[in-house]
């Protein structure tokens, strides 16, 4: 049996991988938490074989967690779980002992592939990190307007709120969310707040 912890400051994700694992025999979660310095605490008194954490989290990021966590108990294996794919967070994550990077926008099947590669001392590196190039990045340029509706969006704000705060049309706003989803590939408003959520600050 793989025991598992997850670590995420968005409730909702942790909520929906707790439904999606809930049919893997084979996996069982014993603990979740929402910033670095419970799950630590929580591997200290779970001893979690797999550990999946996003790495931007209050109190103490997964990167500085996952250091502290293959120090003091070097046989919990970590999976980065994380929507940035920068060259410097893979790495710094590698250096601090983590066994695997995966995108959020990844399939079940390539988590679970993650997970089970993983619990059995392998490593396991999203297709999406490896196989990226320059065309892909080049996918994902904003425009001005495009910059402003993601960081509100990020704030939690309705296509109305957006739409009285640039002083544009409603309509407008949900022109720009669906450019956005297909400039950034991904399908369905909740996919598009949990992107902005995690990437307004890069814009």
């Amino acid at each position: 049996m793989i025991t598992l912890a997850i670590a995420e400051d968005h409730q909702a994700l942790i909520d929906g991988m707790k439904l999606l694992f809930k049919e893997e025999a084979d996996i069982m979660i014993v603990g979740e938490a929402n910033d670095g310095e419970t799950l630590i605490e929580l591997v200290k008194n779970k001893k979690p074989s797999v550990v999946i954490t996003d790495i931007r989290m209050p109190k103490c990021d997964g990167i500085t967690a996952t250091k502290i966590i293959k120090e003091k108990y070097p046989s919990t294996k970590v999976i980065a779980f994380s929507m940035f794919d920068q060259e410097e967070a893979i790495e710094q994550m590698k250096a601090a002992g983590a066994s695997g990077y995966i995108m959020k926008n990844s399939s079940l099947q390539t988590l679970l592939n993650a997970i089970r590669s993983i619990a059995k001392n392998e490593t396991f590196y999203d297709n999406a990190i490896t196989s990226k190039d320059e065309t892909s990045k080049e996918t994902i340029i904003l425009s001005r307007r495009e910059k402003e509706i993601l960081r509100l969006i990020g704030d939690g704000k309705s296509s109305h709120e957006i739409a009285d705060i640039l002083n544009i049309g409603k309509t407008t706003v949900d022109t720009h969310r669906k450019n956005l989803m297909k400039k950034i590939n991904i399908k369905g408003r909740t996919e598009l707040i949990r992107f902005a959520v995690e990437r307004k600050y890069d814009f």
